[in-house]
């Protein structure tokens, strides 16, 4: 039975963006959206055990949660007041069990273009993005924030009161409107994607239901701007897309088939997926064509570096770390300081790269971030230092709350007592 709860539970995150979608679009409403959303989970983990999962998951969550929704506004004491809605949402056509919930991607978009509306800020908008339309539980969206999880949870309530008191349509704005969102819709895209392709916490390592959505929607963005004669292909949301396809590109060579982690210079090459990596480059030299250069950009030129080199040994690190330094000069991160150290390690030696690293933990703007710690502890197993690494590598085990990361983390402790 535990087992068939689990697929339930995944079954309802890797729908959870479309059918809230939906449901918003329904409703607008977006607290009653995901209390019925989980009013339809407490129904299938009582249904589906006994009768089965359904042939279109999708629709069948929508539908049920839509009736719950009903039954929701019908309960309220302001229901004079809820009347016109409830007539509207009884009378309209539910959704059928083999209908695709796919057929209406727009109201995925629409969601977007609602959660990042200028009037919230662009944390707001990003973290409404994150849990509404991404699925992101609030710890996870702390985690990819690095702030408390408490901070969010009041960000989370701030945004939804501000869009119901503003009365921020749930449409997509007239093209005039849409260049002042766009920076905010890419950062969304990225951080849906990012959670995807390395999940903060959890079991699996990779959500692909998350990074998919985000190539989807990237797809469908970069398409809307194409295809509109009052706008343009954006030289960023290109890049974005790219950079999430040369990534993406290597997914089946990062888990062994035993699912544990693969660092990516002892990966399989032969299993990245070639023509994603030629699609994702040539999106890539599109928008390098345009000459107007920003992070997505030079962050998907990084990893082109990456899925071009035959060999491990055949990556241009020095170039690799030169882009690292174009990337410094368009955003103040940590968490970019710290990737241009790793590569700097990697062209110079450990010994260069702990000397960088060093330097940003006097700032201790990454004392609470897995990562930092992990390549801190590489570089010092790598130049010898083998007490100072098994001290770094425990602090990221206990700071990481991924389960595959953390059984990677847990090898390398072994590997440095068994060495000694």
């Amino acid at each position: 039975m535990e087992d068939v709860h689990q697929t339930i539970e995944r079954t309802f995150r890797a729908e959870s963006g479309r059918v809230l979608a939906a449901l918003i679009s329904y409703l607008s409403d977006f607290d009653l959206a995901e209390d019925a959303f989980q009013d339809a989970l407490i129904v299938a983990l009582e249904k589906w055990p006994r009768d089965g999962l359904p042939q279109n998951p999708g629709a069948w969550i929508t539908t049920t949660a839509r009736h719950k929704a009903i039954d929701r506004l019908r309960r309220r004491q302001s229901f004079d007041q809820k009347r016109l809605q409830l007539i509207d949402l009884t009378q309209s056509p539910a959704a059928p069990d083999d209908v695709e919930i796919d057929s209406i991607p727009d109201e995925r978009l629409k969601l977007i273009f609602t959660c990042c509306h200028p009037a919230l800020s662009l944390e707001a908008q990003v973290a409404l993005t994150l849990r509404t339309l991404g699925g992101l539980e609030t710890a996870e969206i702390a985690a990819a924030f690095l702030v408390p999880i408490a901070t969010i949870a009041q960000r989370l309530v701030r945004a939804k009161c501000k869009i119901r008191q503003a009365g921020i349509p749930y449409r997509v704005p007239p093209t005039e409107l849409l260049p002042e969102r766009l920076n905010a819709i890419l950062a969304t895209l990225y951080l849906i994607f990012n959670e995807g392709y390395n999940a903060s916490g959890g079991d699996a390592l990779i959500r692909q239901e998350l990074s998919g959505e985000a190539i989807r929607l990237a797809r469908v963005l970069n398409e809307l701007l194409a295809g509109d004669s009052n706008l343009a292909e954006n030289a960023e949301a290109l890049g974005l897309l790219a950079l999430m396809l040369l990534h993406d590109a290597r997914r089946a060579a990062r888990l062994s088939g035993k699912g544990e982690l693969i660092l990516l210079e002892e990966q399989d090459r032969r299993l990245w997926d070639q023509e994603q990596i030629r699609v994702g480059v040539t999106i890539l030299d599109r928008a390098l064509q345009m000459k107007q250069p920003g992070t997505y950009q030079i962050q998907a030129a990084i990893a082109a570096l990456h899925d071009q080199a035959a060999t491990p040994h055949q990556t241009d690190w020095p170039q690799i770390v030169a882009l690292y330094q174009s990337l410094h000069r368009y955003t103040d991160s940590a968490v970019v300081t710290l990737n241009w150290a790793v590569a700097v390690a990697m062209a110079e030696g450990p010994l260069r790269g702990l000397a960088l690293l060093d330097e940003l933990a006097e700032t201790g703007t990454l004392d609470q971030y897995h990562f930092f710690h992990a390549a801190r502890a590489d570089f010092l197993r790598r130049a010898g230092f083998r007490a100072g690494a098994h001290d770094a590598y425990t602090i990221a085990l206990d700071l990481c709350q991924n389960s595959v990361e953390r059984r990677f983390l847990q090898r390398r402790l072994a590997e440095l007592g068994s060495d000694g």
